[in-house]
């Protein structure tokens, strides 16, 4: 059985189910409020290109407490970070460092949490090496404080 999204993505941020879904801790906000529907290979297709400009920035503006963005995904990462995003979602992760201070609230880009991801994953160990650990002691600053 492959790991679901939301139980790889806890572990990523290191929470529990209750902190993950707990509202003062987390804003859990898609790039598109509908299913865009399937590709041919199975895959989801892109978000609708009309979803995020119609409400996006103003579910942002109404969460002014928000001082960490999780940019999951080149769409939020393209949406976010515009022009700072590097060429490949691959380089924009690597480049997390800088992509974190360049930004307020601060932006910290990572890879989709899906099972499909695992080659990229594997590919890239310094995901788990480096970066996660910097999360997991962010989240855990910002969770135990709400705490």
């Amino acid at each position: 059985m492959r790991p679901g999204l939301p139980s790889t993505i806890r572990d990523w941020l290191g929470v529990s189910r209750a902190q993950f879904y707990d509202s003062d801790n987390f804003a859990i906000l898609p790039m598109g409020f509908c299913f865009p529907g399937l590709d041919a290979a199975g895959g989801d297709l892109p978000p609708r290109r009309e979803c995020a400009p119609l409400w996006r920035a103003r579910l942002m503006a109404a969460m002014p407490q928000i001082d960490l963005v999780l940019a999951i995904g080149i769409y939020a990462q393209s949406w976010h970070l515009g022009a700072a995003r590097s060429a490949s979602l691959t380089d924009t992760v690597r480049d997390w460092r800088r992509v974190l201070g360049a930004a307020a609230p601060a932006m910290l880009p990572l890879p989709h949490p899906s099972w499909r991801n695992s080659g990229w994953l594997k590919r890239n160990p310094w995901f788990g090496t480096d970066l996660l650990p910097f999360l997991k002691e962010q989240i855990a600053h910002r969770v135990d404080g709400n705490s």
